[in-house]
């Protein structure tokens, strides 16, 4: 008997035959003699109804009460689904994140998870109890509820099967795996079969939309068995789990593509020490995460600084870059919201030298500006125009051969 933990997006749980749906293939995990741990997101375009609710009240919803708010979808979700499963006679129960005692920052709307007491969670499949669990929230030390980012149910179900050393976690979504790239890109793409946990940290991390990129880390971090599969078909998915000699001989796994990205340029910043923390400091403190990052040669004891975030903090982030004009003697704050992310990543490019060659000279045959350049081990990331985002990647992919098995 093996313990498998499922994660349901809100497409898998939209409506009340999709939840039929899903008791139904719970049902037969569990009969083939399984004990079964279930995560589910609320319904699709939920969470969304519910923040434009808030958003109708106030222009700038507090956090706290946000949490409060969204963390209801996930609520209606579990008990339709346990509610599903006992009409087909099969015992289950449903738990929302405290019940669970899933213990996280309180960093709201973007919470953490320290800690997951998963007792009552055990007691139920000592039982014959299908559990359902809740997605995407969890509580803080003073009891507050938390919510974990868009996609953190994701993170909850890794982090659940991390929990109860389950054999296997299976994230059920849309999509039957993970992609050498979007599909609605390239009709070519193929699925892959695996892949590892640093690959798909980095395409996570770089705009793929298939896992959230905490949940990869804690996969990665504790082990967690990582299936990316389809509610809606039985095709074998994707595996995302440890590096192995086989991926190294592959020299790009996949490319990725975000388009939710801005640029922020500092102009004339001093070029003087303690400058850069003066600038990142209070941006991080504000949960606001940074991306890449260029500093331009010194002139006259004068810099440029650029890099990107999310375009949805660019707002937040000016204000706090105006503020600290004075203090810095910052010239001038120039933005940018016409710009794509690309990224190739595969773990053979530690192995394989012209990797980075090969990709400026794909875009410079399609005569695609670069205005950014970041690299890592096993990733090359640049930014572009948004409107030649796409083409960049039909061009790499077609470059690297990523449509030939």
């Amino acid at each position: 008997m093996a313990l498998i933990v499922q994660k349901y997006g809100g497409t898998s749980v939209e409506n009340i035959d999709r939840i039929r749906h899903v008791a139904r293939r719970v049902i037969e995990t569990r009969q083939k003699g399984n004990d079964v741990v279930v995560v589910v997101s609320a319904m699709a375009g939920e969470t969304n109804r519910l923040i434009a609710l808030a958003n109708g009240i106030t222009a700038d919803p507090d956090r706290r009460e946000l949490d409060q708010l969204v963390s209801t979808g996930e609520q209606v979700t579990i008990a339709l689904l346990a509610l599903a499963l006992q009409d087909m006679n099969q015992p289950a129960r449903s738990f929302v994140g405290h019940q669970v005692k899933i213990t996280t920052d309180s960093s709201y709307s973007r919470a953490r998870i320290k800690s997951i007491d998963a007792k009552i969670v055990k007691d139920c499949l000592k039982k014959g109890e299908v559990v359902v669990v809740a997605g995407f929230q969890g509580i803080d030390e003073e009891g507050n509820i938390t919510t974990l980012g868009r996609g953190g149910s994701d993170t909850t179900g890794v982090a659940l099967a991390a929990a109860l050393k389950a054999d296997l976690c299976e994230i059920y979504t849309d999509v039957d795996g993970v992609y050498t790239t979007d599909p609605r890109i390239c009709s070519d793409a193929l699925k892959l079969k695996k892949i590892s946990y640093e690959e798909m940290l980095e395409l996570a991390s770089q705009g793929a939309k298939v896992l959230q990129i905490r949940s990869v880390e804690f996969a990665a971090k504790y082990g967690v068995n990582l299936v990316v599969r389809s509610s809606f078909n039985h095709n074998e998915g994707t595996l995302v789990c440890k590096e192995d000699k086989s991926m190294e001989e592959v020299i790009v796994s996949g490319i990725a593509l975000e388009k939710g990205e801005a640029k922020v340029s500092l102009r004339r910043v001093p070029d003087r020490p303690g400058v850069a923390v003066r600038v990142f400091g209070p941006i991080a403190k504000a949960d606001i995460n940074v991306d890449m990052i260029v500093q331009n040669i010194s002139e006259d004891g004068f810099t440029d600084m650029t890099f990107t975030m999310p375009r949805t903090d660019l707002s937040r982030a000016r204000k706090i870059i105006e503020q600290l004009s004075p203090e810095i003697g910052l010239k001038r704050i120039d933005a940018d919201e016409d710009i794509a992310k690309v990224s190739v990543v595969g773990v053979g490019m530690r192995s394989h030298a012209g990797i980075a060659a090969k990709v400026f000279e794909t875009l410079a045959a399609k005569k695609i500006n670069i205005e950014m350049i970041s690299t890592s081990e096993i990733k090359i990331s640049v930014v572009v125009k948004k409107d030649q985002g796409e083409v960049a990647v039909k061009a790499l992919h077609a470059a690297f051969e990523l449509g030939k098995k």
